[in-house]
């Protein structure tokens, strides 16, 4: 009898236990709740903590309320200036409102799918009205801000709130890119070629102004040297003129002097003049006069 009594006992405590375990559930805080009776919807659980809800009547659904990734194949986009673009996109955002994300999309898969629709319509829709350069340099952080605004005002209506819109990648398409290196490059050649000659052109002008300048320098050097030398050349008559009228005599013995040591200083020089000559007047007396001539018959 005892036993009968503990084994229901402990039939009534596991069944306890069982409806306890059932009547609670728990919410992360990166977790969000829907608690549903026959498949309709009774309240939500958004923040964290321990709820109650009525054991086998009612059930819940557990809905992420983290940030969450829509990554999308990349798309080829035509520009306004009908440039071909290859554009890989991805979003992030939330559920907002659980309630009408259940009742629209039911899950995570089925809203990914949804939001990928509306990215791509408005990556073709915004990018359609922009040309290339503001794709990828002038006003690619303007475009990604109105495609956000655009995907969260349609997300709306599935409770999902979209926070980011990223353009990881905007490229021309293979083919396209390599057609515009090939024109690049050959722009460039053309550049450096032109910069090539212009550079010839200056070097020529300015090689042919060193020239004149040079012809000028020197031109102008050896006019002045002239006038210089005619200077010097004008002093030294003076100052020898000048000499010259102070003292005749020694000027004469000056002069002879200078003629002998420049005429004879020589080793290899052979003079052939007479030893009466003019020339040798002070070898044959100290002041310079030379003899008289003897008379005939003397």
């Amino acid at each position: 009898m005892r036993n009968g009594i503990f084994g229901f006992l402990a039939i009534v405590l596991v069944a306890l236990g069982v409806l306890g375990y059932m009547s609670f559930f728990v919410v992360n805080p990166t977790q969000q709740a829907l608690v549903l009776q026959f498949g309709e919807i009774r309240r939500t659980a958004q923040e964290p903590g321990l709820y109650v809800k009525v054991p086998f009547i009612q059930n819940v659904v557990i809905l992420d309320h983290r940030l969450l990734d829509l990554n999308m194949e990349p798309k080829e986009v035509i520009a306004a200036d009908k440039k071909r673009l290859v554009v890989d996109a991805f979003a992030r955002y939330k559920i907002s409102n659980p309630v009408l994300f259940y009742q629209t999309v039911n899950n995570v898969r089925e809203a990914d799918l949804r939001l990928s629709t509306f990215l791509d319509a408005s990556l073709r829709s915004e990018l359609g009205r922009a040309f290339f350069t503001d794709v990828v340099r002038d006003r690619r952080a303007d475009l990604m801000e109105a495609i956000r605004k655009d995907i969260d005002r349609r997300s709306a209506e599935i409770g999902v709130n979209v926070v980011d819109v990223k353009i990881r990648r905007a490229d021309l398409p293979d083919a396209n890119s390599q057609a515009v290196f090939r024109r690049m490059q050959t722009e460039r050649q053309r550049e450096a070629t032109e910069i090539r000659a212009q550079g010839e052109e200056q070097a020529r002008r300015i090689r042919s102004r060193a020239d004149r300048d040079a012809t000028v320098l020197v031109a102008e050097a050896k006019r002045d040297a002239e006038k210089i030398r005619g200077d010097g050349d004008a002093e030294r008559n003076r100052i020898f003129a000048e000499a010259y009228s102070q003292d005749p005599d020694f000027f004469a013995f000056y002069r002879s002097m200078q003629a002998y040591l420049t005429g004879m200083g020589s080793g290899d020089t052979r003079m052939v003049i007479s030893p009466k000559s003019e020339f040798f007047r002070f070898f044959q007396a100290p002041e310079g006069k030379a003899a008289a001539p003897a008379a005939n018959g003397q």
